[in-house]
C-alpha cells in the first residue's frame, strides 16, 4: 500500500477516487510543523536559523501520520502545487525520514484522473528552492510582527500587531482615507443639447468645445452665458467618422480577478469566494458520481491555459455557436511582470460539465461562481466582439457638440459574457446607442438643453476587490496572501466596513495610529517599493538566483538599532492616565484611569511599589465600594456548600460565585446556566427585536420576543456578527475541543475556535 499525503480534506475523496486500489490517502489540514507562537523562534546570530516544532493541535494528526507511514510500502508528498505546499511536504519528508534524493513528491493543477494518474507517473524530489522562499518569508514576517508590535504596545494600547505585508497594506486604506478627507470638491455643470433630426429622431449631444478648445462650465453663470451665447444658433453637422471597432475577450482569471469580479458582480465578500472557489477545487458531490473537482488550482498570477484546455474550448465553441466564434489562432495572454506563472489560470475542469447540469449539486455561491469562472474561460477563447461606431461633431456657433453611436455588429465573446458586462453608463460621457444618418452641413432643430449641478467626487473608499487589486497593481503580497491579510486588518480592528451595505473599507482611529507610528519609527519597512521589491527577492530565492539567509540578513540589518530607538524614546499616542479624587486606601495616593489590555481600570499612580487596583464600569465610571450595588442574585446552588449563588462582576466579566467566601470558594463561568437572568444577546437577525432565552420541559433555546409574528428560534446561542461566508447569524456552541463560533444556517459548514482569528494556514504571508 502506497499513502498519499495532501493538505486539505476537503479533497481526499476526489483524491482517493482517481488513484484507485493500493493507495491510501492522509490530510494533513494544513501545516503540521511551524514556528512556536510563544518565542521569536529564530536565531539572529545563527544565521537566521528558524526553531520548527510540531504545532500543538496537530500532535495527534502527526501521532495518526507516523503511524500511517509506518504500514505504508511508500510515501508520496501531493500537498498544494505552491511555496507552502512545498514547504509542508518538507516538513512531512522530515517527520517521516524521508531521504532529500528520493523522487517523492507528486504534484498536479487540478484533482482530475489525468492530472493524478499523469502525477503518478512523474514523482520528483522536493523543490528546496521553493522551500527556501516560503522560509524566508515566515522568518521576515516572524521578526517584523515579533519585534514590532511590542513597540505598538507600548506606544499605543495593548493587544496590538504588525506585519509586513499587513502593515504596508493598512497604509494604502489610511492613505485614501486622509485623501478623502483632504478632498476639496469643485463645482461643474455637464451641458447637453437635445437635437432631432427632419425625421423627428431625437440625439443627445455633449458639449466638448469652445473656439475649438475643451471646455468645462463650472457654474450656473457660465451656463446662462453659454445659453445666451447659442441664441439663434444653428446646430450643424460639421464631421461625421464612423468605424468598426473591435472588443477583446477579457483573459481567463487569476486569483485577484476572480476576487474582483466575484465581489464587484456577484456581491460576494473575499472570504464566501476563497471559500467557494476552495470547495470547487477539491469537489463538490455530485449526484451518482460521488466528489468531482471543478476547477484548477485556485492560488495563481498567471494567464496561461494548457494547449488541451485550449483546444478542448475551441471545438466546444464551434459545436455550441459556430465556426466565426472561434479566433483563427488560439487567444494567448500576457502574465503581468513580476508574476510567479506557476500555475495555469483558474478554469473549468471540463467544458462538459456546464454551470446548469450542476445546478442541483451546488449551492449558491458555488453556483454563482462556478458560472462566472466557467463563462470567463469560455469567453477568453472566442473571437472579439465588434461594433459599428458613429462619431458625429456638431457646431453651434463657437461651441462644439458630440454624440457617440454604437451598435452591435458581431457579438463574438460577448454571447457568452454579455450578463457580467457593466452597463452602467455615466451621463457625463454622453450617450453610446444607435444613430440615425446623418450628413455632413446638415442642420439639427433644438429641442432643449439639459444640464444640471455636479461637484467633482473624492476617489472612493477602497472595497474588498479594490483593495486587493491596489495591493496587486503595487506588487505586495501574492495570490494565497490578499485574503488572509484583509481578514487580519478586520480582526485587529485596524479597518471597519462603511457604507449602507458595509462594502467599503474605512480604517479606524486606532488603523490611523498604527500606520503614524509605524511610518515614524520604520519608514522603510512601510515603504510600498520596499515590500514589493522583498517580494521580489523571494521570488529569485524561488527561482534559485539568491541564498534566503542573504535575503534575510539584508533585510535585518540596522533593524535592532530602529527597534531600541524606537522603545527607548518618551514619543507615545496611548491615552494618557486619567486623575481621579479618589484615594488609594493603601497608601494615599489619588488614583488613576488607565487603559489595559481588559479595558479601564483604576489603578494607584505608585505602582509597582503599591500594586492596588480596582474596576471601573462601561462608562468608565470608578466603581467604588459606596457605589457597588449589591451583587445579584440568581437561582443556581453552589454544589459544594448549598447556598444560592451571586453573580458578581470581574476583570473578564460577570461569574458565578459563592456568598459563603473565604470559607467556600466556588466559582462557575456563567455559560450553560439556565436560570441567570444576565445573559447578552443580540437582536433578532430576522426582525431586529430582543431575543430571549426560553425553558422547555428541561432544556432551553433562544427566541425572538416578537413571537408569533416572528417565529426564529435557535437552539445555540446567537452572537453578534454575521457569517463571513454566507451572511447568515453566528451561534456560540460548546464541544468536547472547547468553544467554537459557528453559522446558524445548516447548509454552510462555517465553524471556527471562539478564541481565534479565521486565517489560512498559518500567520505567513501577511
Amino acid at each position: 500500500m502506497k499513502l498519499v499525503v495532501i493538505e486539505g480534506i476537503g479533497k481526499k475523496e476526489t483524491v482517493e477516487k482517481y488513484l484507485g486500489t493500493g493507495y491510501r490517502v492522509f490530510a494533513t489540514k494544513g501545516h503540521v510543523v511551524d514556528l512556536p507562537q510563544k518565542s521569536l523562534a529564530v536565531n539572529v546570530k545563527k544565521n537566521f536559523e528558524p526553531k520548527y516544532v510540531v504545532m500543538d493541535d496537530k500532535k495527534d494528526t502527526v501521532k495518526s501520520l507516523l503511524e500511517a507511514a509506518s504500514r505504508a510500502d511508500d510515501v508520496l508528498l501531493a500537498t498544494d502545487p505552491d511555496r507552502e505546499g512545498e514547504a509542508i511536504s518538507w516538513h512531512v519528508a522530515n517527520l517521516l525520514n524521508i531521504p532529500k534524493d528520493k523522487p517523492a513528491r507528486i504534484e498536479f493543477n487540478e484533482i482530475s484522473k489525468k492530472a493524478v494518474q499523469n502525477a503518478l507517473k512523474s514523482p520528483r524530489v522536493i523543490n528546496e528552492n521553493l522551500v527556501d522562499a516560503q522560509q524566508a518569508r515566515r522568518v521576515l514576517d516572524r521578526l517584523v510582527g515579533y519585534k514590532l508590535s511590542p513597540v505598538l504596545c507600548r506606544k499605543i494600547q495593548s493587544k496590538l500587531s504588525a506585519g509586513r505585508v499587513q502593515s504596508v497594506t493598512l497604509r494604502l486604506v489610511v492613505e485614501r482615507e486622509r485623501e478623502i478627507l483632504n478632498f476639496k470638491p469643485e463645482e461643474y455643470w455637464p451641458f447637453f443639447a437635445i437635437l432631432e433630426n427632419s425625421e423627428k429622431f431625437k440625439v443627445k449631444a455633449s458639449l466638448v468645445t469652445k473656439n475649438k478648445s475643451k471646455i468645462k462650465l463650472q457654474s450656473k453663470e457660465d451656463v446662462d452665458r453659454t445659453v445666451a451665447e447659442l441664441e439663434g444658433k444653428d446646430f450643424v453637422v460639421s464631421n461625421i467618422k464612423k468605424s468598426v471597432t473591435k472588443s477583446k475577450p477579457p483573459a481567463p482569471f487569476i486569483t485577484s480577478t476572480m476576487q474582483q469580479d466575484a465581489l464587484n458582480k456577484l456581491g460576494m465578500s473575499l472570504k464566501q469566494t476563497t471559500s467557494a472557489a476552495q470547495a470547487l477545487y477539491e469537489g463538490v458531490d455530485v449526484e451518482g458520481e460521488g466528489k468531482v473537482a471543478l476547477i484548477t488550482y485556485i492560488r495563481t498570477d498567471s494567464t496561461r491555459v494548457s494547449a488541451d484546455a485550449q483546444s478542448e474550448a475551441r471545438k466546444y465553441i464551434e459545436e455550441k455557436f459556430g465556426e466565426k466564434y472561434v479566433p483563427t489562432k488560439p487567444n494567448v495572454y500576457k502574465t503581468k511582470k513580476g508574476a510567479q506563472d506557476a500555475h495555469e489560470a483558474i478554469r473549468p475542469i471540463s467544458l462538459a460539465r456546464t454551470p446548469e447540469s450542476l445546478r442541483s449539486s451546488l449551492n449558491k455561491y458555488h453556483f454563482k461562481l462556478y458560472k462566472l469562472i466557467y463563462e470567463r474561460f469560455l469567453a477568453s477563447q472566442m473571437s472579439e466582439a465588434t461594433y459599428n461606431s458613429m462619431s458625429v461633431d456638431i457646431t453651434a456657433g463657437d461651441y462644439g457638440f458630440r454624440v457617440v453611436g454604437k451598435t452591435p455588429l458581431f457579438a463574438g465573446y460577448t454571447a457568452v459574457y454579455n450578463t457580467f458586462t457593466d452597463d452602467a453608463k455615466d451621463e457625463d460621457d454622453g450617450n453610446n446607442v444607435k444613430l440615425p444618418e446623418m450628413t455632413v452641413g446638415e442642420i439639427l432643430k433644438l429641442a432643449e438643453y439639459k444640464y444640471e449641478q455636479k461637484f467633482t467626487k473624492p476617489p472612493a473608499r477602497f472595497t474588498e476587490a479594490s483593495l486587493v487589486k491596489m495591493m496587486e497593481e503595487v506588487g505586495i503580497g501574492r495570490p494565497a496572501t490578499f485574503t488572509p491579510t484583509i481578514t487580519i486588518l478586520f480582526s485587529r480592528e485596524y479597518v471597519e466596513k462603511e457604507g449602507k451595505d458595509g462594502k467599503y473599507i474605512k480604517p479606524t482611529e486606532l488603523g490611523m495610529s498604527v500606520v503614524d507610528m509605524l511610518i515614524k519609527y520604520f519608514p522603510e519597512i512601510m515603504d510600498i517599493e520596499f515590500t514589493a521589491r522583498m517580494e521580489e527577492k523571494l521570488d529569485d530565492i524561488e527561482d534559485g538566483g539568491k541564498i534566503w539567509q542573504d535575503v534575510v540578513a539584508s533585510f535585518y540589518d540596522g533593524f535592532e538599532e530602529k527597534i531600541s530607538i524606537a522603545m527607548g524614546d518618551s514619543f507615545s499616542l496611548k491615552e494618557p492616565d486619567k486623575a481621579t479624587d479618589i484615594k488609594c486606601e493603601n497608601c494615599g495616593a489619588k488614583m488613576v484611569i488607565k487603559t489595559g489590555r481588559f479595558g479601564k481600570f483604576l489603578a494607584c499612580p505608585n505602582y509597582p511599589k503599591c500594586k492596588n487596583t480596582k474596576p471601573v464600569d462601561e462608562n468608565g465610571n470608578v466603581i467604588t465600594a459606596a457605589s457597588k450595588s449589591e451583587d445579584a442574585q440568581s437561582d443556581v446552588i453552589c454544589e459544594k456548600c448549598g447556598r444560592t449563588m451571586v453573580i458578581k462582576q470581574g476583570k473578564f466579566g460577570p461569574f458565578l460565585a459563592c456568598p459563603g467566601y473565604p470559607k467556600c470558594k466556588n466559582i462557575k463561568n456563567l455559560e450553560g446556566e439556565k436560570n441567570v437572568p444576565t445573559e447578552i444577546l443580540p437582536p433578532c437577525p430576522k426582525c431586529g427585536k430582543p431575543l430571549k432565552k426560553i425553558s422547555s420541559r428541561g432544556s432551553f433555546f433562544y427566541g425572538c420576543t416578537g413571537y408569533p409574528e416572528c417565529k426564529f428560534t435557535s437552539s445555540d446561542k446567537p452572537i453578534e456578527g454575521k457569517c463571513p461566508e454566507c451572511g447568515s447569524f453566528l451561534v456560540e456552541k460548546k464541544y468536547a475541543a472547547g468553544m467554537f463560533v459557528k453559522c446558524g444556517n445548516k447548509e454552510c459548514s462555517y465553524k471556527v475556535k471562539a478564541d481565534e482569528a479565521p486565517v489560512e494556514k498559518n500567520d505567513s504571508d501577511i
